[in-house]
């Protein structure tokens, strides 16, 4: 009986190590299946992966070149600035000549000039009517789009108590002529605005301005010459607008569009 007990136990165990055997087998089958799949699908979702990252880079690059709000960043461009034909109260003919040129080239004919070989339409024909915070105001039909871009800008960044700034009046397109000695207003090409004159003097203009009682101090830095805060400013100049308080003039509430207008909209 203990031989018959013995050998049944035996055959119980060599049962259970066949089981484990052909489980063990199984389970490397399928494991090497896996295996074999397993490249695949990693490409797979590698792929997946790089696309996702590729589109949320590319969205990236297009909020940054339009600053989140529409319109290429841009910088106003050196050879249209007041301070590159106009030295020391001069103007510097050829410069101002290649400047006046651009103009009306990108934006129209002002009458008397004699520039209208370069332009058929006049710079007046393409004045267009917008709101500017609320503000009624006549601009350049090709810098309006840059205009509101600005205004996004301020009305998302500019809104704490230190860089708040509330307008009360504006002023854009003319059809007479500001400046003397040959010189010609951006306002003339609808491409400049000012911003609330009694509370953003021109310091270094004719009588009565500089009478201002922001121009009295000739000690002040240039931003304690206006009421407008940094904020605006820099809302302004990140759409290719120079600002007028920067030139010799001081001209606090005056903005010039003077970027590309071909690239203001991506």
């Amino acid at each position: 009986m203990l031989g018959s007990a013995r050998s049944y136990m035996v055959r119980q165990a060599s049962a259970r190590r066949a089981g484990w055997a052909r489980r063990l087998g199984v389970a490397l089958i399928a494991s090497g299946a896996c295996a074999a799949l397993a490249p695949g699908v990693q490409t797979a979702r590698a792929e997946s992966r790089a696309k996702v990252a590729e589109e949320r880079s590319s969205k990236r690059k297009k909020s940054e070149k339009s600053g989140g709000g529409g319109c290429r960043l841009q910088r106003a461009q050196s050879f249209l600035k007041r301070p590159n034909f106009v030295k020391g109260g001069m103007l510097q003919g050829r410069q101002h000549q290649r400047a006046l040129e651009y103009r009306v080239e990108h934006y129209g004919w002002i009458e008397g000039l004699g520039l209208e070989s370069l332009n058929a339409k006049s710079a007046f024909s393409h004045a267009k009517s917008v709101k500017f915070l609320g503000l009624p105001l006549s601009v350049h039909e090709k810098i309006a789009p840059a205009l509101r871009c600005v205004e996004r800008r301020i009305q998302k960044r500019c809104s704490k108590s230190d860089s708040r700034y509330v307008p009360r009046a504006v002023g854009g397109f003319r059809q007479g002529n500001t400046y003397r000695g040959g010189e010609v207003s951006n306002h003339l090409f609808g491409i400049a605005i000012d911003i609330d004159p009694d509370k953003n003097p021109c310091c270094g203009c004719v009588k009565p301005w500089p009478d201002h009682p922001l121009c009295k101090d000739p000690s002040r830095s240039i931003y304690e010459k206006t009421s407008l805060t940094r904020c605006w400013i820099r809302a302004f100049e990140r759409y290719g607008f120079y600002w007028l308080g920067r030139d010799e003039l001081e001209d606090t509430m005056h903005f010039e569009f003077l970027g590309d207008p071909d690239r203001i909209e991506p």
